[in-house]
């Protein structure tokens, strides 16, 4: 936006400022903290553009300001709508943006425009269409503009017959939007959508009764490794009860050779510029290692009805392959006096394996990092100022575990980073993150369980309101591992048939358990546990337990990478 100093508004919207006598939040603009390199040529990655079969597809990152919502007259808990500034000559918009005041502005919308097709297509009709009209889906302007800051309207283009409308267009007065404002897309060249995060909720009048009405960002619905649906980067607004009622669609992939996916070369050059630092606890005594060195220092094969255990070689060639997580074989640590030195594991060896996959249609590239512990320590519980050592609750032999760097195609930019915290976790865009060493980020490893989070302090598991969880302490130390140098490329399932030599390593292959299944009375030991707090705290405890995931319990030994969800599946958050 261009901004006039003397009379402060944006010169671009002068129309909006004249009418609705509000100025546009500033926000402020994220960069990553550094430039970004060369990266190496080859393909179509970071070429700015992505082709998805008839549809090339630009990213705008570049807004004109329409209307902020101004909740409660408190600019940084609204919401403001925007459309894409700088739009190339032959792209055409597919919807606006909407983000909100309180963060800084990262995001983006897809402008589109016909290409040249890849494969030959069955049908004969533009990929691109003109709407028909529009509909009025929601508007401020029902008394509470005091309460908004002027009005918004919402905008739904209805699209020709076979065609889908792929997000809403807002404007600050009541008239309809220049039909040329935006494109349909063909029906069979788009994906299903659903809500994501809710960004604004209103209550307007329908039927004379208080209807919600909301305005959510959206994903597609089928993600994952192999997911085609391709978020566009617009919202939904409308009143929404399900999620068979979305009338919106995204983008499908349909290049089937991903060749905006990096090639090996280019992935090397992402990990060495982004790949994250990983802290340790200063008071960790369970540490990683390499798979090669927990091998070579004594883990054991063992198979159901054999009592004696069998050497694994360094790469784990004489591992069973395949099959499934049936029982009958699984790995332990030795038994004689070499059992505690294996468990404390060793940094000096120890890296990050890394997964590269395709997510949300290969428009983006995730870079799952997996760390592994030859060793899981025991849990604390918190109970308000009470910190109780759960024993032997929590422990288990072998623990994998990762986080997930997610980086656009169109630029190679990092856009988020997914931090597993045992169960589940949770995405932290880039302008959230710490920074080391230019846009390399900073991972926290908590102490004993080893989930990732992306900044120092207690984090509990259970509820921070009650002060009442299992204990996940990260803290910066000298024990770190640095994943820009010390990883090793695993899998990279999309670069296979393309005359690249990777292959990944047969300990990959091994889909039984990395522990042994160690039965120790975890239900009777918690119960004494709850009996010795004071009366307040009981029910609570329990019902926090009654939540909390199997594999804290430590009894059911851990699987690998390949028999984790998130492996094919996009990651849970």
């Amino acid at each position: 936006m261009l901004w006039c100093k003397e009379r402060g508004f944006c010169c671009k919207c002068l129309y909006w400022r004249k009418t609705t006598n509000l100025l546009p939040p500033e926000l402020d603009t994220f960069f990553l903290p550094a430039p970004l390199p060369d990266w190496p040529q080859g393909c179509g990655f970071a070429s700015g553009r992505i082709n998805l079969g008839e549809i090339e597809v630009l990213k705008i990152s570049r807004f004109e300001f329409i209307w902020s919502s101004n909740l409660l007259q408190d600019k940084k808990k609204g919401v403001s709508f925007y459309k894409p500034l700088g739009v190339p000559n032959g792209f055409y918009s597919l919807g606006h943006y909407c983000q909100f005041n309180s963060k800084p502005l990262q995001g983006f919308v897809l402008v589109a425009r016909e290409a040249a097709c890849f494969e030959p297509v069955a049908s004969n009709s533009p990929a691109l269409l003109k709407p028909l009209d529009y509909t009025l889906v929601w508007s401020s302007d029902d008394g509470s503009e005091e309460k908004y800051g002027g009005c918004g309207f919402f905008w739904l283009p209805q699209p020709p017959e076979g065609y889908k409308p792929l997000g809403f267009l807002v404007t600050n007065n009541p008239d309809k939007p220049d039909m040329d404002e935006v494109r349909c897309v063909r029906a069979d060249l788009t994906d299903e959508c659903e809500p994501y995060r809710l960004l604004l909720e209103s209550f307007s009048e329908l039927l004379n009764l208080p209807v919600p009405v909301r305005v959510w960002s959206t994903r597609p619905t089928r993600r994952g490794m192999l997911g085609k649906g391709v978020p566009v980067g617009s919202f939904f607004c409308g009143y929404w009860i399900s999620r068979e009622q979305l009338n919106i669609g995204c983008l499908k992939n349909l290049d089937h050779h991903l060749r905006a996916m990096p090639n090996l070369e280019q992935i090397h050059a992402l990990i060495k510029h982004y790949g994250p630092r990983v802290f340790f606890h200063p008071d960790e005594v369970y540490l990683p290692s390499s798979v090669s060195w927990f091998f070579k220092d004594g883990a054991l094969l063992y198979k159901a009805g054999d009592s004696s255990g069998e050497p694994i070689d360094a790469d784990g060639t004489n591992l069973p392959g395949g099959g499934t997580n049936d029982g009958t074989f699984w790995i332990d640590l030795p038994s004689d006096d070499g059992r505690n030195t294996v468990k404390q594991g060793n940094l000096e060896s120890a890296k990050l394996y890394v997964h590269v996959k395709p997510a949300l249609g290969g428009t983006f590239t995730d870079l799952a990092m997996w760390v592994f512990c030859p060793f899981n320590g025991p849990g604390t519980l918190k109970v308000g100022p009470l910190n109780i050592s759960l024993g032997k609750i929590g422990q288990h032999v072998g623990d994998w575990e990762h986080f997930t760097l997610r980086i656009s195609n169109f630029t190679g930019e990092l856009w988020s980073i997914y931090f597993s915290q045992h169960s589940g976790g949770e995405w932290v865009d880039a302008y959230d993150l710490e920074y080391i060493e230019g846009n390399k980020a900073i991972v926290y490893s908590s102490k004993g369980g080893h989930a990732s989070f992306p900044h120092p302090g207690c984090y509990l598991q259970g509820s921070t309101k009650l002060g009442i969880g299992i204990r996940n302490d990260a803290a910066r130390s000298n024990l770190y591992v640095d994943s820009s140098t010390h990883y090793e490329i695993i899998a990279a399932e999309y670069l296979e048939g393309e005359g690249s030599d990777f292959v990944e390593p047969h300990w990959l292959q091994f889909m039984r358990e990395w522990g042994p299944t160690i039965v120790y009375g975890s239900t009777i030991e918690l119960d004494k546990i709850i009996n010795h707090l004071p009366l307040r705290f009981r029910y609570s405890v329990e019902n926090i337990f009654d939540k909390f995931p199997v594999e804290l319990y430590g009894e059911e030994g851990p699987t690998g990478p390949k028999e984790k969800n998130n492996w094919v599946g996009d990651e849970r958050g």
